[in-house]
């Protein structure tokens, strides 16, 4: 977080423990990096110009869903608006720790949620919780796929096209999958399951919500076979490596793909991003009123002008991440006529032949193989282990000298990269 930021938190924070009055300050709770900070006091004087009404934002951001989970839910923490990703979504709504959003009390002409809410948002948010529809709780900020960048110069779109390129031996030592296990369960698996998903025994969606023991055995033992080419389990190194052309192959995230190939693509380096043909997952992080809020009206005025066009088109231009705006606006700011046209009906009615970079926007065809992960509620203790066991058990030496290179060069590059560090994320999935 920027300096200026932490000390107006700072004050802010000092001040309500002086006796300020609550109703006048907006704690906002997000991922690192992830908004355009200039639109915060914008909002400050939009909000005052609205309901002639004084706010202060204080503006504090975390790393690690868990540990925003658990001010919340432990420390009974006051936040009045919260970024979680969908399956913390998923889980705190489950245990009665939202409030719903009462976006009946802003005007129409600037219910930004009401005008941009995508049809695709709106339904996949359903799948939470067939008792209470996620809609009413939360509004989706970024999303994005799961898939593999590849060095188009060293891996072929055949080979790069299945999840099981990360086992293909011609690219041993030259692998690096993302260390976020739910980001990665979930491809394998469906890579496993393909015979039952074909056959119709099975869905996408079931697989979603599949902790056995068996499959996670499945998985286990796959990723001991994938280890030993493995080049580094990465939580945001990765892609750094595939732009020095150390790594070939990076089980990633969309948004992280498309840093990567335009950083790559400065220095000589050849990348592209690819969701495999077997399937693969869908991404959301959303805003929230957590239970314990104390400023709800403001949280709510918050939350929709985060979801103003100019507002998402600029925090989507600092993050490098997707807005799930669905204004046409939006797309507009998007659209670049070197690509081919896709299929965006399916978020942006009316509009099946757009040219957008589909690895942001993926066609309709791509995301019919997608779905969402969930919660696995107490059996995610069971998904941590196993890839502890993985990772932990006769770690491959490529590993160690992958983290060795990687500290070396971040102390190298501090300064640098900070321009650049509005593109990545840090272990948002656990």
């Amino acid at each position: 977080m920027k300096i200026k930021s932490f000390l107006l938190a700072a004050f802010a924070v000092l001040a309500v423990s002086c006796g300020s009055d609550r109703a006048k300050l907006l704690k906002v709770y997000n991922w690192s990096d992830y908004i355009d900070e200039s639109v915060i006091p914008e909002f400050e004087q939009w909000y005052q110009e609205q309901t002639g009404e004084e706010i202060h934002v204080v503006y504090q951001t975390f790393d690690v869903n868990e540990t925003m989970l658990s001010k919340i839910a432990k420390g009974h923490e006051d936040f009045d608006v919260i970024c979680p990703s969908d399956y913390i979504t998923e889980r705190m709504l489950n245990d009665g720790l939202l409030l719903p959003l009462d976006f009946a009390s802003i005007p129409d002409s600037i219910n930004y949620i009401s005008l941009n809410r995508s049809p695709y948002i709106q339904s996949v948010f359903r799948e939470f919780n067939p008792d209470i529809d996620a809609n009413d709780y939360s509004v989706a900020y970024m999303w994005g796929t799961t898939g593999i960048i590849y060095n188009t110069d060293e891996v072929s779109v055949e080979d790069a096209s299945t999840w099981d390129v990360i086992r293909n031996p011609k690219y041993a030592g030259r692998v690096l999958i993302k260390d976020a296990p739910r980001d990665v369960y979930g491809p394998v698996l469906i890579y496993l399951r393909q015979k039952e998903l074909q056959e119709g025994t099975i869905t996408l969606q079931d697989l979603m919500y599949d902790s056995s023991d068996a499959s996670i055995a499945d998985v286990e033992n796959y990723l001991r076979e994938v280890k030993e080419g493995v080049l580094g389990w990465e939580a945001d190194f990765g892609k750094e490596q595939m732009t020095k052309g150390r790594g070939v192959v990076s089980l990633n995230w969309s948004g992280d793909a498309v840093w990567a190939i335009e950083e790559a693509a400065e220095v000589g380096v050849n990348l592209d991003y690819i969701v495999p043909e077997e399937g693969s997952t869908v991404w959301f992080d959303g805003w929230v009123i957590p239970k314990y809020a104390r400023n709800t009206k403001a949280a709510t005025w918050f939350i929709d002008f985060m979801c103003r066009p100019d507002i998402a088109i600029r925090n989507m231009e600092e993050t490098g991440y997707v807005s799930a705006n669905g204004a046409i606006e939006v797309l507009e700011s998007q659209i670049d006529e070197s690509y081919d046209p896709v299929d965006l009906s399916y978020f942006f009615p009316g509009m099946d032949s757009v040219r957008v970079n589909p690895a942001l926007y993926p066609d309709r065809a791509v995301i019919e193989r997608c779905a969402l992960e969930h919660d696995w509620g107490a059996d995610t203790d069971k998904l941590l282990a196993m890839w502890s066991r993985v990772k932990g058990d006769n770690a491959s030496d490529w590993t160690f000298i992958i983290i060795a290179i990687s500290a070396i060069a971040a102390l190298a590059a501090l300064v640098a990269s900070r321009r650049k560090s509005s593109h990545r994320r840090r272990s948002r999935r656990k």
